[in-house]
């Protein structure tokens, strides 16, 4: 089943990111699907802040793959500038990181979408609306 909802502000999509983490566990995968801008990584950093990491939260497009070592441990990947997933080394993390993945059209079949968690975020001005949908 899906939730959506309206989030009007940056703070809200933290808000968002940082709920959605307690229903996760190592071996859990987010889709984060969404145009640039959207909030994927907005929505990303607001989880990884509330598994415990207190120093800034970046984007990892440019080093693709960014693991934190919190409670649970948090991998986050960015594969926009990718065209597979293969070999980057996400595979090494999948079963022991809740991983949060930017960009899942990219994966090339490395996680099977409907055992993930998809969090499609769309611009609903002044906001995002954002659905959630949990594995089947």
């Amino acid at each position: 089943m899906a939730e959506v909802h309206q989030v009007e502000s940056e703070e809200a999509m933290r808000a968002l990111g940082a709920s959605l983490l307690c229903r996760l566990k190592p071996g859990d995968a987010v889709l984060l699907e969404g145009e640039l801008g959207a909030g994927k990584t907005t929505l990303a950093r607001g989880l990884i802040e509330a598994a415990g990491w207190t120093e800034p939260v970046r984007s990892p497009t440019f080093n693709l793959i960014q693991e934190y070592n919190t409670e649970p441990p948090v991998l986050h990947a960015d594969l926009y500038r990718l065209k597979s997933a293969f070999g980057i080394g996400l595979e090494d993390s999948l079963e022991t990181h809740v991983c949060l993945i930017e960009w899942p059209d990219r994966l090339g079949g490395l996680i099977d979408a409907e055992e993930a968690y998809l969090v499609e975020i769309e611009f609903d001005e002044p906001g995002r609306l954002v659905t959630i949908t949990e594995p089947s």
